[in-house]
């Protein structure tokens, strides 16, 4: 992705600050696992989107006074200890490279404390702005309430030493600009989507009773990686029979029987960006008549919601179109007798956004507009006869409608049935 990608998201980001304030975003660093063991690092993916790095421990600083803005970012000093180490670092004329952020505003790690205390927290000849700022903007994301957002962890002193800084949302702000992809997003998605293609194929080429299902979850993540792909967007879901029926299966060790339907929930990376498709299909290659049933409904639903999709809807009246479509079928099959008893066989939305995180962030109270890319995923899950079926494909919204980039992932029963006999 070409550097002006990102200077471009910049300036519009910083267009929305308040002036005189100040931004921050972390790269974010890999957890601790156990004693001198780490997880492996995830970039921050605001910090990315701003950026186009993925490397930790590296701080973003934007700023702005009246007409003047300034950016600059700190990163770790390429040491010959870290290059032996840990792996080579990235120069400041590679940062520069990825993020479009000239050369003399890269600084290190190790000056970043000073650099905002003498240049920004001050009002010196020497500072940048004409006021000592009152505003720091801050990435206030958090996963559970009552928790302090992980920024004021990486920025303790800064929020702690400064109690006069009113301490704003950056977020919601670079939440809403990544909620509407760009032509070169766009492109990262349908790679994305291509990687699990192949790893879906290759699952529907091995599957056999008898498998178990960690075998084709490791099939997935080895035919994406060869394929191209950094690896998977999320836990892979390999659920057989009465699994699918758990939303969240993530287990995967079970093995598959014959007769039963495997529901896959699974995605590949392409540079960060996910892809995410849910198919089922017939252990033996063959749907029998009541499998064929309930599948059908599900595509319906699925091809049907699809057609939908256009700019000025919400996500919520997929949702209900869906499930009133749902609950029609779920009556003629004699699954319930009533509409609202859908809720006993399908229990979570049709759809999300998708984009840098597999749930991407965004507003669910404005309508959809061309560039938001998002799911449409019905299922029907009963219990009782061992059945969980899921259909997923990712679509973009467009000026005119919908394109729907995961079409080429085959879904009809006569295709999955035709597929597996190959």
């Amino acid at each position: 992705m070409k550097n002006t990608e990102y200077i471009n998201r910049r300036k519009n980001l910083l267009v929305e600050l308040i002036d005189g304030s100040f931004a921050i975003l972390a790269s974010g660093e890999a957890m601790h696992k156990t004693w001198d063991q780490f997880h492996k690092y995830i970039p921050n993916r605001h910090f990315f989107y701003l950026t186009g790095l993925k490397r930790e421990n590296f701080f973003l600083l934007l700023a702005k006074d009246g007409n003047k803005c300034f950016e600059y970012i700190f990163i770790e000093e390429p040491s010959d200890y870290a290059n032996k180490w840990l792996g080579r670092r990235l120069t400041k004329e590679e940062v520069s490279d990825i993020s479009g952020i000239e050369i003399s505003n890269i600084l290190y790690v190790e000056e970043f404390k000073d650099f905002v205390a003498n240049k920004i927290l001050t009002d010196s000849r020497t500072a940048l702005l004409s006021s000592t700022p009152k505003n720091l903007y801050l990435d206030m994301f958090r996963y559970q309430k009552m928790k302090k957002p992980m920024s004021f962890t990486y920025l303790a002193d800064i929020v702690d030493n400064y109690p006069e800084l009113v301490i704003k949302d950056l977020n919601n702000i670079i939440s809403n600009h990544r909620r509407i992809k760009s032509d070169e997003e766009v492109k990262e998605i349908k790679q994305a989507i291509k990687y699990t293609k192949a790893g879906i194929e290759a699952i529907l080429k091995n599957a056999k009773a008898g498998i178990n299902e960690g075998h084709l979850e490791a099939l997935f993540e080895y035919t994406i990686k060869v394929a191209g792909s950094t690896g998977v967007s999320f836990d892979t879901i390999v659920a057989s029979g009465k699994n699918a029926t758990v939303l969240h299966y993530v287990d995967n060790n079970q093995t598959v029987k014959e007769g039963d339907l495997v529901l896959l929930d699974l995605g590949a990376l392409s540079n960060l960006y996910a892809g995410d498709i849910s198919r089922t299909f017939p252990i033996s290659g063959k749907f029998n008549e009541r499998q064929s049933a309930l599948y059908q409904l599900v595509l319906d639903v699925n091809k049907a919601t699809i057609e939908k999709v256009k700019p000025g809807l919400y996500v919520r009246e997929l949702n209900e179109f869906a499930k009133d479509m749902l609950a029609q079928g779920m009556i003629k099959l004699g699954l319930i007798k009533e509409k609202n008893e859908v809720d006993k066989y399908y229990y979570h939305g049709v759809s999300h956004y998708l984009g840098l995180d597999v749930h991407d962030t965004g507003t669910y109270s404005e309508t959809l507009v061309p560039g938001v890319v998002l799911t449409v995923e019905p299922g029907i899950y009963v219990a009782e006869e061992g059945i969980g079926i899921r259909i997923e494909d990712n679509v973009l919204v467009t000026k005119s409608g919908y394109e729907n980039l995961s079409k080429d992932i085959i879904k009809e029963i006569k295709d999955i049935e035709a597929f597996m006999k190959l």
